[in-house]
């Protein structure tokens, strides 16, 4: 009793932590932004721990964007990894109970061979009638049993199929939701991760171009601080939409991080990204944004873009690193733009950087 006590003493105040910080840091008070706080305070994620620490000594805030990334890099990977593995723990267990079905087939299948030798012995010295049909009463009895026992283990099997084929799509599911952004509905920053690496390796091996392009939205931070999360949101769904409607194919879509997205384009040469980046530009230019509380109109969303292509002796780094340069370079020189590795603005940014 005193131990149930102590424990509910010791979560309390995890939970007064928590609260204690969304209060001083006027954060939403949504389960999201609790469960960080909470974990938190139990001090059990160190990592976790020390990027708030570091974001919270560099910028004084945890920004909406902020939040979302350490929720999606050092939590819900967790809660999929538990999914994972209740959902392996159901498959062992029905397998288990197949093989054990299986293990009392063989027994009976043992069984029903040691009576039809035995019916067979019988048969020989069998002197009467009455001796025979006996023998026959037997054989029919012992196949019905183990007619009943097929048929029961055949539906039993047939369970079995339907069930673990059910946690494979739970699987399946589980993982497609731990590699997916549940925002924006576009790939996460680990999904982005794993698939750039394939793509950078397939194409060094064939020899075909590829390109990367980076996106950042414009002015994002003011659209929180004026209108609040919700339309912050809004914006980034907006900018989503624009890139699912236009890239297609076996092209990768993710959202990078915070308002930041990207795009890899397998077998595609710099000139044809340039023109597929300004079609994206255009296209998110193109759409109004509007409040959907009042119905005001709220203007339009500007994104800047940095296109690299890979070289021959590029690795993923590197590539990523210059279309990385490209976006900072068009955002110093007027946002609302698409600048890649062979412009002058680029060329511009990696000398001031080298001074």
């Amino acid at each position: 009793m005193v131990k149930l006590l102590d424990e509910h003493e010791r979560t309390l105040a995890f939970a007064e932590v928590a609260l204690g910080q969304i209060k001083s840091l006027r954060q939403t008070a949504v389960p999201r932004n609790y469960e960080i706080w909470y974990v938190y305070a139990t001090g059990y994620n160190a990592p976790l721990n020390k990027i708030i620490n570091e974001t919270l000594a560099r910028n004084g805030r945890l920004s909406e964007s902020d939040l979302e990334q350490i929720y999606e890099t050092y939590l819900s990977h967790i809660k999929a990894s538990d999914r994972i593995d209740k959902v392996g723990a159901r498959v062992i267990g029905e397998i288990d109970d197949v093989m054990n079905l299986i293990t009392e087939a063989l027994g009976m299948s043992e069984s029903y061979d040691a009576k039809l030798n035995g019916a067979n012995e019988k048969l020989r010295t069998a002197k009467t009638r009455e001796q025979i049909k006996a023998v026959v009463d037997g054989l029919v009895k012992s196949t019905r049993e183990m007619r009943e026992t097929n048929k029961a283990l055949e539906s039993r099997l047939a369970l079995s199929k339907a069930e673990i084929s059910n946690l494979q799509h739970s699987l399946e599911a589980i993982r497609a939701e731990s590699l997916t952004d549940p925002l924006t509905g576009l790939g996460n920053r680990k999904y982005f991760d794993r698939s750039i690496e394939m793509a950078v390796r397939a194409a060094l091996a064939s020899g075909e171009p590829l390109s990367l392009m980076m996106f950042d939205i414009d002015h994002f931070k003011s659209f929180n601080d004026s209108y609040g999360h919700l339309t912050g949101d809004q914006v980034l769904r907006l900018v989503a939409m624009s890139l699912k409607q236009t890239i297609k194919g076996q092209d990768i879509t993710a959202r990078y991080g915070g308002e930041e997205f990207a795009v890899v384009l397998p077998n595609t040469a710099l000139r044809q990204a340039l023109t597929v980046a300004d079609h994206i530009r255009r296209a998110v230019m193109a759409k109004e944004l509007k409040k959907k509380s009042t119905g005001e109109i709220l203007g339009r969303v500007t994104i800047s873009v940095g296109v690299s292509m890979l070289k021959p002796d590029d690795d993923t780094d590197s590539l990523i690193e210059r279309a990385d340069a490209c976006l900072y370079a068009a955002k110093r020189n007027g946002r609302n733009r698409v600048i890649c590795e062979v412009d002058p603005e680029y060329a511009a940014e990696t000398r001031s950087q080298v001074a």
